[in-house]
């Protein structure tokens, strides 16, 4: 199992910890931001494959925000696929 670090940019959440095996999503961990919000996504994915996850989260704004801690998500898991 395969665990990385990403940290985050214009939301409120500081980084993002997730773990990859096979290509499925194990485990995800938000540091800060709406913790409700933050474990209910992690809970939602887990178990899913990294594609279908960024498919589900890329593009998620908050408010007037251009992003989203779940497209931080889907960015930091598009950067995984590029480097595996």
């Amino acid at each position: 199992m395969a665990h990385y670090t990403y940290q985050t940019r214009g939301v409120c959440s500081r980084s993002i910890d997730f773990e990859i095996e096979n290509g499925i999503i194990e485990k995800v961990v938000f540091h800060g931001g709406c913790a409700g919000n933050t474990q209910g996504v992690a809970a939602l994915i887990r178990g899913m494959s990294v594609e279908e996850a960024i498919d589900r989260l890329g593009g998620i704004r908050c408010g007037f925000k251009s992003t989203s801690c779940p497209d931080q998500l889907a960015t930091a898991l598009r950067e995984y696929l590029a480097e595996n």
